[in-house]
């Protein structure tokens, strides 16, 4: 079940960012030194409460037997596009469709919402995920690099219309 994010979900969706976003850290060798401004590290309770309650934005998670398995949030860019935040599924529930969800989800309600596209950031070294995103849909329209980062940032975008 896919549902909005309550305030008392906040801590736990933290968790489940950093926990989803470490594997990729893992595998491409990045660390809290070389790339603290990576998900994996840069995501905390606090920094979502105010994505909550200053920027509004939305956020939503997959819930399974009680529990918080996956996570996304929608960042408006302006007024007919929005960016996909943090699509996170936990390691142990992946490859069973609930990402798929997750996505398909996201783009529905980005489309409901009134954005006509949703942007998606990725890894570009992390091509396992560029070509689900492909696979879903997804179309690959750049990249780019950033001094701070120890990798290249991939841009994907959707279109939410049908």
């Amino acid at each position: 079940m896919i549902r909005e994010v309550n305030r008392d979900d906040i801590p736990r969706c933290a968790e489940v960012i950093r926990e989803s976003f470490m594997t990729v850290a893992d595998e491409l060798g990045f660390t809290r030194e070389n790339a603290p401004r990576f998900t994996a590290f840069a995501i905390t309770a606090e920094r979502l409460y105010q994505q909550l309650d200053e920027e509004h934005r939305p956020m939503f998670v997959f819930v399974d037997e009680g529990e918080i398995r996956g996570y996304y949030s929608l960042l408006p860019q302006n007024e007919k596009e929005c960016e996909l935040n943090n699509l996170a599924v936990l390691p142990q529930y992946r490859h069973n469709g609930t990402g798929k969800s997750l996505f398909r989800h996201a783009v529905k309600t980005a489309g409901e919402m009134g954005f006509s596209v949703m942007n998606i950031g990725i890894v570009e070294e992390n091509k396992v995920l560029r070509r689900w995103y492909e696979a879903n849909g997804a179309v690959h329209i750049g990249t780019r690099k950033f001094d701070f980062f120890p990798f290249t940032c991939g841009y994907m975008r959707i279109s939410t219309e049908g």
